[in-house]
């Protein structure tokens, strides 16, 4: 039998604000365990909880990019369930009445673009972290970190409408990016800033009726999210092919073994006992404030990169690797701006730049290369001052030292030989070196032109003028 995939994501997103979302502890990552806590977020009783301005409109950019109806009037709640690392014993959520609602993300490229629906979009209190004993000195014992907890979270829940683990790894990168470039998160997962639940059936292909679910929790990587969804679905299968059912469980994955694990049966609403939070007055969303702050959001990916294609005339492919990054975006419309040669400027970002950067594990924004610096060394290539392949030496050394091509190519007498006479002289002095090859390709070999290129390359530093040594060698030649 053949089955479908359905799946559906919750995503949380870490926002970038400085302080917590019911305090003033500071949100930044790294410090001290438990240093970055007060009564509010360690949950001391008689203490009242104040909402983080920014922490809401934070969400309200990414309902606004996302086309999320925003409520006018929405309310806290609590969300009561006992683990170690949640100080009060219940969470401050959203339940009953969210900020934003439905909505969608567009995955796949133009042509094959689809709309994956959002549920919700609301926020909430983070938890802390559990440090376990196999990381520190005592392997039987485990250690709170509440550093974390109170950092305001978004939580960003999808329809059932995804059908692969492909298509839910490109949609939590769609998530990441939107994110990023609304400026509300980092979204680096490996400081878990941006983790994953997913909820995972199969059903037989053409079924309309949804199979039962299981829920993998806290992914906090895409290539995990991508093999924890494929195992699930595997084995879902084969439990049906035997004739079992699918346990309604959460399932935890486990990297080092490849595998999900059951962790616990899956709790619904009424476990968590949802009621209003009576320390949080009702937010109330003025339309003031949001003609405010959509006046104040980005370009987004999807516009921007339907623009680069129309304005800059480079392949879409191009324009979506770089309009991926905000910064990177911004990077590449600097140097164009410098030296306006769209395409090969875009073959030198996404090659030998991003290439460096990735090597060194370097962010765009602190790139040794500027856009300005960049411009100057395809200005350089383009006028014939220097060639492609030195300037790929050329490159690597602006990289290391943070200098402008033109200072390097002056100091390192890399100007490209174009005088007719010196050139000549070079393809003479290989062509005599060479009589056999020469006679090989005046009896039809005429392929060995490559190999006396490069020989002449070779023989001038690779400084000669490419066109002009082959326009030689053939009137020699023939």
């Amino acid at each position: 039998m053949e089955y479908e995939t359905v799946i559906g994501l919750e995503v949380h997103a870490q926002l970038k604000t400085r302080s917590k979302i019911f305090c003033s502890c500071s949100t930044e990552f790294g410090g001290q365990p438990n240093s970055q806590t007060c009564p509010i977020c360690l949950g001391m009783p008689g203490v009242l909880p104040v909402v983080n301005k920014q922490a809401i409109e934070f969400l309200l950019r990414l309902a606004m990019a996302c086309e999320s109806e925003i409520a006018p009037h929405s309310r806290f709640a609590r969300k009561n369930y006992f683990y170690p690392d949640l100080p009060k014993d219940y969470q401050i959520s959203q339940y009953e009445l969210p900020l934003a609602t439905g909505g969608h993300v567009e995955i796949g490229a133009d042509g094959e673009s689809r709309s994956i629906r959002l549920v919700r979009i609301h926020i909430e209190e983070d938890a802390g972290k559990l440090i376990h004993g196999e990381n520190l000195d005592d392997p039987k014992s485990s250690y709170v970190d509440l550093n974390r907890a109170g950092t305001p979270l978004l939580e960003i829940v999808s329809e059932p409408d995804l059908r692969s683990p492909a298509e839910a790894r490109e949609y939590t990168q769609k998530i990441r990016t939107l994110v990023r470039y609304l400026k509300i998160s980092d979204g680096n997962m490996e400081e878990g800033s941006l983790r994953c639940d997913a909820n995972l059936s199969v059903r037989p292909a053409g079924s309309e009726e949804l199979g039962t679910k299981t829920e993998l929790k806290n992914i906090n990587s895409f290539r995990f999210l991508q093999r924890a969804l494929e195992y699930e679905r595997d084995r879902q299968i084969r439990v049906l092919e035997k004739g079992d059912q699918v346990v309604h469980e959460t399932r935890l994955w486990d990297q080092a073994g490849g595998v999900t694990q059951p962790m616990r049966t899956k709790e619904y609403a009424h476990d968590y006992r949802y009621f209003p939070d009576p320390d949080l007055v009702p937010l109330v969303i003025e339309k003031e404030w949001l003609d405010e702050i959509r006046a104040g959001l980005p370009e987004l990916p999807d516009a921007k990169r339907n623009r680069f294609v129309e304005e800059y005339g480079i392949p879409a492919y191009d324009a979506g690797i770089l309009t991926g990054h905000r910064d990177l975006a911004d990077y590449y419309e600097q140097t164009v701006k410098a030296h306006p040669s769209p395409k090969i400027i875009s073959n030198w970002v996404m090659g030998e730049l991003l290439g460096a950067l990735n090597e060194e594990k370097i962010e765009i924004g602190d790139s040794p290369v500027s856009p300005e610096s960049l411009a100057g060394l395809v200005k350089l290539i383009e006028d014939k001052t220097i060639s492609g392949k030195i300037a790929k030496t050329v490159f690597e050394e602006m990289f290391r030292t943070g200098k402008d091509a033109a200072s390097i190519v002056a100091e390192q007498g890399l100007t490209q030989i174009t005088d007719e006479g010196a050139l000549e002289d070079s393809v003479r002095g290989v062509l005599s070196a060479h009589p056999n090859e020469v006679a090989e390709y005046k009896a039809g070999k005429t392929k060995l032109l490559g190999f006396f290129m490069g020989q002449v390359m070779k023989a001038t530093q690779g400084k000669a003028n490419p066109e002009s040594v082959q326009e030689i060698l053939k009137q020699k030649l023939s």
